[in-house]
Parts: structure tokens; sequence; C-alpha cells
């Protein structure tokens, strides 16, 4: 006798296969809900979130976290006043960190810590994003916001 379990299981494959491509825009939610401590990801594992400071300010707060963390800072690109990426590298990894003006008052921060093609590091990229916002509220830096 087949296991109710098991006829669930295989109504839930089939419903999928059936759906197709479809059926993808409902799963992508589901996939990253699981982030903890306020920042969410994208499907390519890059880590997110938004700040309600200024971008010069979100930009500061990523330069302190930087330093407090020992990463190596290596360019800054600006492309307008709506957006600023900083590269920087430790031993292992590549990141990647976009920072873009939401409104004047809000800023969206994105990390994507890569270790090759393949790899990504979410545990670094969060951690940058959480001591940025540490930063941002004033916990090693002075306490200006």
């Amino acid at each position: 006798m087949i296991s109710k379990t098991f006829k669930n299981l295989t109504a839930i494959i089939f419903i999928f296969l059936l759906a197709g491509c479809e059926f993808l825009p409902l799963a992508v939610p589901i996939m990253v809900s699981g982030a903890g401590g306020g920042v969410a990801y994208t499907v390519t594992n890059v880590a997110y979130k938004t700040f309600s400071y200024p971008m010069k300010k979100v930009e500061a707060a990523t330069h302190t976290a930087l330093k407090k963390m020992a990463i190596k800072e290596v360019k800054r690109e600006a492309s307008d006043d709506e957006t600023v990426r900083i590269t920087a590298s430790t031993k292992n990894l590549t990141i990647y960190i976009d920072l873009e003006k939401i409104t004047p008052a809000t800023t969206k921060i994105s990390v994507n810590a890569k270790r090759n093609t393949v790899l990504k590091d979410k545990a670094t990229a969060t951690e940058i994003i959480e001591q940025t916002e540490r930063a941002l509220e004033g916990g090693w830096n002075g306490g200006k916001k």
C-alpha cells in the first residue's frame, strides 16, 4: 500500500512539472525566504538590505565595516549620484558591494562575496551588511548618524 505522504509528494512534483516555468515565480520566494537577521538574498545568493539612511552615510558606514573586518578595498566606482560600487578582496574572496539610492533618505546595499565563478560566501556578505548596520547605528562610529 502506498503511503499518504508519498502520494502527496508525487502530486506536488507532478504539479510542479506540469506548471513548467510558470511555477518558478512562486517557488523563488519560498527558496529565499529563510534569510535571517533581516538580510535577504537573491536566487544567486547575493545578500541585500535597504537602510533608511542617505547613500553617503551608508557608504561611510560600509567603509568603516570593511576596515573593522580587515577587508581590503580595491576600487570605488560611482556611475552617477544614484549608484556606487565598491570592490574589495580577501585572500579567498572578491567582494562587490553595490549601493543604490532609492530615495534621498533610503539606500539599498547588495553584497556579492565570490570565491570563484560559481561559489559564493553568503555568511561574509551577510556580516558586511550587519557590520554596516552597526556602524550606521553608532555601534562603533562615534555615535554619529
